[in-house]
């Protein structure tokens, strides 16, 4: 979840709510890439999830992160919540799952070592303190009364809104975890193309990087749980947003979708005000329920944008959000895969190719496919593992064009991050039908050890 947002100033005429998103385009030159991923943490000894507080808690880690590798600390009614240094931000997801938002980068092989040193300095920290961290889409096993609520205003007025809204939006806060790439465009045309891209192609993401087929102690009948549980959420504010694919789509016409959100909070001096349920519109107005009188700002206008959860979003950038979060390399293959297709012109049109002749109900009925069966999706006659095998290709293409070299120029280019989706390609499997066979197999039924077998 993101903090909140600062340096607006206050929104004078309408049109400043498309020329937010409009401040973000950028000469190709200076593309960058942002890698996201979330991870849960647990007790070593009892297998259950991190608290705030204690001597093995998320406090801990993020007090061990501060002070033993130089990040500065985010606070919020005094609580330590989030750490921040050189462009990029540690923070928490309600149920405890830490998250690393990294630092615009130019190329994979940065955004790679990135992760890597966090998640060493991660391991570094929870070995100490007997604590573990493991990347998967949904808590295998742990129910929601196990789950911690974290100091965050912000998510102590979601949770009682996610119970009158959808079947699992406190699954989600609590119990889920994914990782994402944001990346920039252009011009607006390119912004069009590319949310079109990663909206209709976002299928293929979900059933590459399936990695949540238990929930609760069993599987769960879907290779991504974290995919079905988005799916039943709040059909306000996720989904796969078909008027994205109407004529003449645009900056504003993604303001209009937003001004339609119902709110969740107003951000002020430190303190979330409850405006569940209320207008931004009315906010424009100076009629807000919540704030009498008072208008809104840029700031209120960003962290607005924060609350709508579609399976690709934008803001000054775009997020591709439909991965679950999964193993080490993963991690790195995420962005690669959707900076392959959308950072090569000819690999954007070949996406598009791809995408261009399904409707509405079939990125729909792609989506949910992808979250029951993963790779073995078929729907009519569109098979997923075609499918993957196709964007797979197309993104190996792009970042071959790319042409970004690595360890001093050793390495040509960035396509070796797409190896673990090759090998899905394939072999047909992704990270669920693995860990479905360790159930079944080895593990004879024991899931407590995916923890022992998974974790960073």
């Amino acid at each position: 979840m993101s903090i909140p947002q600062s340096g607006g100033g206050p929104i004078e005429h309408h049109s400043q709510l498309a020329a937010y998103l409009e401040d973000g385009c950028k000469p190709r030159e200076d593309w960058r890439i942002g890698t996201e991923h979330e991870k849960f943490g647990y007790c070593k000894d009892s297998l259950k999830p991190l608290p705030y507080e204690g001597e093995r808690s998320i406090h801990a880690v993020l007090e061990g992160l501060r002070t033993r590798h130089d990040w500065a600390p985010v606070e919020e009614g005094g609580k330590l919540i989030g750490l921040t240094k050189g462009g990029a931000n540690i923070s928490l997801e309600p149920g405890g799952q830490l998250e690393l938002s990294g630092a615009p980068l130019e190329t994979i092989h940065e955004t790679c070592d990135e992760v890597n040193a966090h998640l060493a300095d991660v391991k570094d920290i929870a070995d100490e303190i007997g604590v573990g961290f493991i990347g998967l889409g949904a808590a295998p096993i742990w129910r929601h009364e196990d789950m911690p609520l974290m100091p965050k205003g912000r998510y102590k007025l979601m949770d009682g809104y996610m119970e009158k809204v959808g079947t699992s939006g406190t699954t989600m806060m609590r119990r889920t975890c994914t990782v994402q790439v944001n990346l920039d465009f252009e011009t607006e045309a390119d912004m069009v193309q590319k949310m079109r891209v990663a909206l209709a192609l976002q299928p293929i993401a979900t059933a590459l990087f399936a990695n949540s087929p238990f929930f609760e102690g069993k599987p769960n009948g879907h290779k991504s749980w974290r995919g079905r549980v988005w799916r039943h959420l709040d059909d306000a504010r996720t989904g796969m947003l078909p008027f994205v694919f109407d004529e003449g789509f645009g900056f504003e016409a993604w303001v209009q979708y937003a001004l339609d959100v119902p709110m969740y909070f107003v951000y002020r001096d430190g303190v979330y005000h409850d405006a569940l349920g209320q207008s931004f519109r009315d906010f424009l107005k100076g009629e807000l329920p919540a704030l009498p009188g008072e208008t809104p700002t840029l700031s209120d206008w960003a962290d607005h944008l924060t609350t709508v959860f579609p399976e690709a979003r934008v803001k000054k950038f775009i997020e591709m959000r439909g991965a679950d979060g999964g193993p080490w390399r993963r991690l790195c293959a995420l962005p690669a895969f959707w900076v392959g297709l959308m950072y090569d012109q000819a690999a954007l049109d070949a996406a598009w190719d791809l995408a261009k002749g399904w409707d509405a109900e079939t990125r729909e009925a792609l989506r949910v496919a992808a979250s029951v069966d993963g790779l073995q999706a078929k729907v009519g006659g569109i098979s997923m593992h075609d499918l993957a095998r196709e964007a797979v290709a197309i993104s190996e293409a792009g970042l071959k064009a790319r042409a970004r070299p690595g360890s001093g120029g050793m390495i040509p280019d960035e396509t070796h991050f797409l190896n673990a989706l090759k090998e899905s390609v394939e072999s047909g499997r992704v990270p669920a039908d693995e860990l479905l066979e360790r159930y079944e197999g080895d593990w004879n039924g024991d899931l407590t050890r995916i923890y022992a077998d998974y974790s960073y």
